[in-house]
């Protein structure tokens, strides 16, 4: 009786394994192929996932592609976009109310991701993100995850950058004979020798409005050797940080278009396009409002350069602008994360960026495929600067936006030629007793 069911085991088992083979064959008379089954399996299969994006061409992108996803998984995706203060409000609401939905959305590391952790609200992705080899997360830009690590634990993966860069008038650099800044000091003499304001043309170009223009100067003040904290320690008013925020503020006081009080990023690079600024410094992210003809008058003669060094260095910020992460009260943790590895590897990354999404893979940015939806000076700038730079271009607190009041009131009363030194020691106490009273002091 034993051997009977020994030859039947027997008999099934080579049935079962000459069917995996036969299953593996192209049908042809070349040599038959086993069939991977890790490879074909779908774990997954059947398992629903809700994720919420930005009405954004990363979005967009992503949308169209997620067929490919379900019939590699077997899952099934359902992408809701929102606006981005709609987007802000509705993850707020609902995860306040402790909703498992959405498994996966988009999010501002630099504004949200502090917040959202202190609050339960994000999955910590260090086991998922380390953990698989193939996923080569050392691939992505360090500047980049440092925006989206919050004490020590990674909050999300970048999806979307920008770099602080330096816009300037070829036409007129060569007309002047004025090499390319590299350095603070070479850009101010550049500007004041191609200001003109009787023939409206201004030497240089920024963000003038008091929360707008903070992002703005943290370049310059890291390119000093300076920061806006350190630990639990408001350094404003230190020489480093003094010295960078005056070289922005002389730069818009003496060589500035008229209303820089009042400019944000739309209006100051609208001079700029409207020919009427030489330099123009801001996040390389909106470069096509100056290079698209239909918005721009200079479209041919706009330059990308690396950010002019200080005593510190060239030191910018390489940033995160939008980082895909994942609901800490997600049911599907496992098939959130499939699609977050999927959303943001190397394959679905260069199909993002071939349609001009700036992403964080160093090797994406090396493949010359990965720079074709850009000009070829602003990408040679964009890939210099991804592998280095600063990871945060605001102060590393929650409450972002009252410290972009009192770190742009600096700026604004030097440009209107207040003593910078003063208006920084001031705003120094009322910046630490905004991180005291976060700290609970």
């Amino acid at each position: 009786m034993n051997q009977t069911m020994k030859r039947v085991l027997n008999t099934v088992l080579i049935s079962a394994v000459s069917a995996g083979l036969l299953a593996g064959c192209g049908g042809g008379e070349g040599t038959k192929q086993p069939v991977d089954v890790q490879a074909s399996a779908k774990p997954f299969e059947g398992e629903k996932l809700t994720i919420v994006t930005a009405n954004h061409p990363w979005g967009d992108a992503i949308k169209e592609m997620v067929p490919q996803f379900e019939a590699k998984t077997g899952m099934k995706v359902d992408v809701q976009s929102f606006f981005e203060d709609q987007l802000t409000q509705k993850l707020t609401v609902q995860f306040t109310a402790g909703s498992a939905s959405p498994d996966v959305y988009m999010y501002r590391p630099l504004q949200e991701a502090k917040l959202f952790f202190k609050n339960g609200w994000i999955q910590p992705l260090d086991d998922y993100a380390k953990k698989d080899d193939d996923y080569d997360f050392n691939d992505f830009s360090k500047a980049a995850v440092g925006s989206n690590t919050v004490d020590g634990k990674l909050t999300g993966i970048p999806i979307i950058t920008e770099q602080h860069i330096l816009y300037y008038r070829k036409d007129l650099l060569q007309k002047a004979g004025i090499p390319v800044p590299k350095t603070m000091d070479e850009l101010i003499e550049a500007a004041k020798k191609l200001h003109d304001p009787k023939n409206e043309m201004y030497g240089f170009a920024a963000r003038g409005q008091l929360s707008a223009l903070v992002s703005q100067i943290s370049s310059f003040m890291y390119s000093e050797g300076g920061e806006f904290m350190q630990g639990d320690k408001a350094t404003l008013n230190t020489q480093e940080s003094i010295k960078g925020m005056a070289t922005y503020a002389t730069l818009l006081k003496d060589y500035g278009p008229p209303g820089v009080l009042n400019m944000s990023w739309p209006q100051a690079i609208g001079v700029f396009a409207q020919g009427k600024a030489a330099f123009f410094a801001d996040a390389n992210s909106i470069y096509k409002n100056a290079t698209d003809p239909e918005k721009s008058k200079i479209a041919d003669h706009v330059g990308f350069a690396l950010f002019p060094a200080g005593k510190a260095g060239s030191k910018p910020f390489n940033i995160t602008s939008w980082g895909l992460t994942m609901n800490s009260k997600s049911a599907n943790k496992d098939a959130a994360w499939e699609f977050m590895k999927w959303a943001t590897s190397k394959e679905i990354v260069l199909a993002t960026q071939k349609k001009g999404n700036p992403g964080a893979r160093l090797s994406v940015w090396d493949n010359p495929e990965g720079t074709t939806a850009f000009p070829k000076e602003y990408a040679d700038v964009t890939k210099e600067t991804q592998k280095g730079g600063v990871d945060h271009s605001l102060p590393q607190i929650n409450n972002v936006s009252e410290a972009r009041d009192i770190i742009g009131a600096i700026v604004q009363k030097a440009i209107s030629g207040e003593d910078i030194k003063a208006a920084a020691d001031q705003a120094n106490k009322e910046f630490q007793a905004l991180i005291d009273k976060e700290k609970g002091k």
